[in-house]
């Protein structure tokens, strides 16, 4: 599946723009990782992009969340790391690899670093800094969503917390302009 496929897929599946900004945010997180290391970013990159795809199929049905993105993706040649990684992010398979535990970290601070834009006085990625997302992650009240140890468990990939915020913001700032940020 290339990135155009997998965008074409997507796109059409989330009627909240937000959502789907959401993912086009992990997918940029995601590349950012896996140039870092050094790991196929293209694979990365769709775990990224099709991550949430039954998302708004499932709000109602959260055990079933990424189950029905299992079902949609058997029709292609997918690696089955990337299905695993996506099942990862919703704990519905055990995390085991570098790629798991990507997502796992990735997917949740997204919302941290938009929250923390949107917290900034410019209001625009590009004049975000890591130390402004480092304070507001210390905010137990801010970003409640933004789960914390999941985001903390950068750690298991060998990253401290301001080396994983400084890679994920990177990613972001890329995009900035498909954000809207």
């Amino acid at each position: 599946m290339t990135r155009q496929e997998a965008y074409d897929l997507a796109k059409p599946r989330f009627s909240n723009k937000n959502l789907f900004k959401h993912v086009l945010a992990v997918e940029a997180v995601m590349r950012e990782l896996a140039e870092h290391f050094d790991r196929d970013v293209e694979e990365w990159g769709l775990v990224g992009l099709l991550h949430d795809l039954d998302y708004e199929e499932t709000a109602k049905t959260p055990e079933k969340h990424t189950l029905v993105t299992e079902e949609l993706l058997k029709e292609y040649d997918l690696h089955p790391e990337i299905i695993h990684a996506i099942k990862c992010h919703n704990n519905l398979a055990s995390i085991s690899n570098l790629l798991d535990q990507a997502l796992y970290a990735a997917d949740p601070v997204t919302g941290l670093i938009v929250a923390a834009t949107l917290m900034h006085p410019e209001r625009k990625l590009k004049f975000v800094d890591v130390e402004f997302v480092l304070r507001r992650f210390k905010e137990k009240s801010f970003a409640r969503g933004a789960n914390r140890e999941q985001i903390a468990s950068c750690e298991k990939m060998d990253l401290s917390l301001e080396e994983f915020l400084t890679i994920a913001l990177k990613g972001m700032q890329k995009i900035d302009k498909e954000l809207g940020l």
